[in-house]
């Protein structure tokens, strides 16, 4: 019997600007300028919930969190305050939000969500932050 197939919800992908492939997650920036803000999707069909996951592929899922998480303080180290949050209520697909909080930002100190007009990336601003987010992942992998 085949298994079923990895496919990313369609509102994460019009969301978000392809960043990798990690060993389980598909990495995604946030197309938000506002705020540094990474969407990890775990490559595994039909996962709503954390512990859909297999205990295997939970303690991957903390790795890639973390690295996602320094990444963003590396390239953003204005940042004061990491909000990490899988909610669900809108795409039931399991993604996680690893998001970079400074107390200048767009929605400070309120929750990100809803909160104004998203302003997407520049094209050269999108390209320029995707290369540093990727070089500071991938090394936390090649480790």
């Amino acid at each position: 019997m085949n298994q079923p197939e990895f496919r990313l919800d369609g509102r994460l992908e019009a969301d978000t600007h392809f960043l990798l492939d990690a060993p389980l997650c598909r990495i995604g920036l946030m197309d938000d300028a506002r705020f540094p803000w990474l969407i990890l999707v775990p490559r595994v069909p039909n996962v709503r919930e954390w512990p859909d996951l297999g205990t295997e592929h939970q303690l991957q899922l903390q790795a890639e969190i973390n690295a996602a998480a320094r990444a963003l303080q590396s390239v953003f180290p204005h940042g004061q305050k990491l909000n990490i949050a899988a909610l669900g209520n809108v795409v039931p697909q399991l993604h996680i939000h690893v998001i970079l909080r400074h107390d200048g930002d767009a929605a400070w100190p309120a929750p990100v969500w809803n909160s104004g007009q998203r302003q997407p990336y520049g094209e050269a601003e999108a390209g320029r932050i995707i290369s540093l987010l990727i070089t500071s992942i991938s090394e936390t992998f090649s480790n």
